[in-house]
């Protein structure tokens, strides 16, 4: 029977799985672009990047995605909702056994939160503006505490990778297809297409399209598990459900949502629009009504 520990297990394995993917991705993208132009220092480079973004991704992935979310520290000192946003976060954290995370505002109006870090020692806490605003005290607790169920559940260094290895990916194949493409052009006023040409560019262009299902493959799940563990955090599964339909009801866009962040917030930060049919296989969150259903105990 799986418990939060095989759980917690899991989401390690997932992240070095995650990893070796992308490596061997980016390295196969290397290869095929090396035996176009039949020169070994473009795979070299390919498995140098690789090597290095890796090694980002597991270091600098919260500095990467606070900055990408333009997420400032907060001023306890000078801000009396920064000095209560504070005081939760310390409560909460006590509650859920966890060393207190680092914490972050957005100035946005769109209500979205999200965690990220390499672990528990390691985290980050980031809320919007919007956030604050709408929010009781107790859905604010709700939110804070399905944060905080990512840093115990160990997801936050999982999704933070994504980030930048997603990007990584996409700039490679960007970048390799447009000189493969200036080649080409050049190519084909003298000696016409290269067969093997054509199936590297084939290939260039599907592997962002790869990059993009293994982001996808990280488990929708993990949000309802984080939605079950932070209801147990503060022992008031209903203070989540009503944040979650505030949070629901809001229709614009975060000022800085980006495809490659979208699965880290705590839902859809491109807006709370539902989404139907085929759609629903792309979205990075579950939907909030069955959020919402499921922490009332109203889902059968």
């Amino acid at each position: 029977m799986a418990t939060l520990y095989t759980h917690q297990s899991s989401n390690v394995a997932k992240t070095w799985l995650l990893m070796a993917t992308f490596f061997a991705v980016v390295i196969a993208l290397g290869a095929v672009v090396s035996l176009i132009y039949d020169s070994r220092v473009i795979l070299y480079f390919a498995l140098f990047l690789s090597i290095v973004m890796n090694v980002a991704s597991f270091w600098y992935s919260d500095k990467i995605a606070l900055s990408l979310a333009k997420a400032v520290p907060i001023d306890p000192e000078h801000n009396p909702a920064h000095l209560e946003l504070k005081r939760i976060v310390e409560n909460l954290s006590i509650a859920a056994g966890l060393p207190t995370p680092r914490v972050f505002v957005i100035n946005d109006p769109a209500p979205n939160a999200f965690a990220t870090g390499r672990d528990k020692e390691h985290a980050a806490v980031a809320v919007t503006t919007g956030l604050l605003d709408i929010m009781e005290r107790n859905e604010l607790e709700g939110v804070l505490a399905h944060e905080l169920a990512h840093v115990g559940n160990r997801d936050i260094l999982l999704s933070s990778s994504v980030i930048v290895l997603v990007g990584l990916v996409s700039i490679v194949s960007d970048i390799f297809l447009r000189s493969m493409w200036m080649r080409g052009n050049h190519d084909s006023n003298s000696k016409g297409a290269n067969p093997l040409m054509i199936l590297g560019i084939i290939f260039i262009i599907l592997s962002p399209i790869i990059a993009t299902f293994i982001q996808l493959a990280i488990s929708r799940r993990r949000e309802y598990l984080a939605d079950a563990t932070g209801a147990l955090i503060t022992r008031y599964p209903e203070g989540l459900a009503s944040a979650l339909e505030k949070i629901g009801a809001y229709d614009r866009p975060l000022a800085h949502a980006s495809n490659a962040m979208a699965h880290l917030y705590i839902s859809n930060p491109f807006g709370g629009k539902v989404v139907k049919g085929m759609s629903a296989l792309f979205m990075t969150h579950p939907p909030i009504e069955k959020r919402v259903a499921i922490l009332r105990g109203e889902e059968k």
